[in-house]
C-alpha cells in the first residue's frame, strides 16, 4: 500500500541513495559460507541518510508472526508493506531471531539495499579471465548537513577555497558538490 502521491517520497529515496554508502557485510553465514550485513550494521548505514533525506522508517509485529513496516517522508507520503515468517520453533529465542531476520529483510526490500552476498560462478569468472576487482574504501567520511563541518565547509568555499580540497578530507554527494561548485563557481577537475 502506499498514499496516493509518491513523487516527494520517490525524490527522497533518490537522495537517500545518494547519501547511503554501501552497507558493509559485518556477519558470516557459514551454513551457506556467504556475509552478509547484521542488523545493526544496517540501522547505522541508514539512519543519517534517512534523515537527511526526509524519510523515517518504523516497523512493529502486528500479529504472532508478522511485521508491518512503514516508510514515511516528511511530505506526508508513505509506502507500506507487511512481512510474515514463521519461526522453527515456538520459543522466545526463535521468534526474536525470526524477528531480527525480517527487519533486514524489510529494510532492504522497501529501500532497495544490497545487503546479502550475492550467488555468484567464481569458478565460470575465473576460467573466462574474468577477474573481480574489490572497491576500497577510503576512510574518509560523509559532509553531513547537519554538522558543523558542512558549516566551516561553507565558510571555507565564500572565502575562495576548493571544492576538491573539501573532497580530499571528505565524501560529497552528487547534490553537495554541486551546491558547493555553485557557492565559488569553482570549474571541477
Amino acid at each position: 500500500m502506499k498514499s496516493n502521491e509518491i513523487n516527494e517520497l520517490a525524490k527522497g529515496l533518490i537522495l537517500f541513495h545518494v547519501k547511503c554508502e554501501g552497507i558493509k557485510k559485518d556477519a558470516e553465514n557459514p551454513f551457506f559460507k556467504s556475509t552478509y550485513a547484521s542488523l545493526p550494521k544496517i540501522i547505522e548505514a541508514i539512519t543519517e541518510p534517512l534523515a537527511e533525506s526526509g524519510l523515517a522508517l518504523t516497523m512493529f509485529p502486528i500479529d504472532e508472526n508478522s511485521l508491518y513496516c512503514l516508510l514515511m517522508h516528511t511530505s506526508g507520503q508513505w509506502i507500506e508493506a507487511t512481512y510474515t515468517m514463521k519461526p522453527v520453533k515456538d520459543t522466545p529465542q526463535d521468534k526474536g531471531s525470526c524477528i531480527t531476520y525480517a527487519r533486514r529483510y524489510c529494510i532492504s526490500s522497501i529501500l532497495n539495499l544490497q545487503i546479502d552476498d550475492i550467488m555468484r560462478d567464481d569458478d565460470g569468472n575465473k576460467a573466462s579471465g574474468k577477474v573481480e576487482t574489490p572497491v576500497k574504501d577510503d576512510g574518509k567520511a560523509w559532509l553531513n548537513k547537519s554538522t558543523p563541518e558542512y558549516q566551516k565547509a561553507i565558510e571555507y568555499l565564500k572565502s575562495g577555497g576548493l571544492v576538491m580540497k573539501i573532497e580530499e578530507k571528505y565524501k560529497l554527494s552528487k547534490e553537495m558538490k554541486t551546491y558547493f561548485l555553485s557557492i565559488n563557481k569553482e570549474v571541477a577537475p
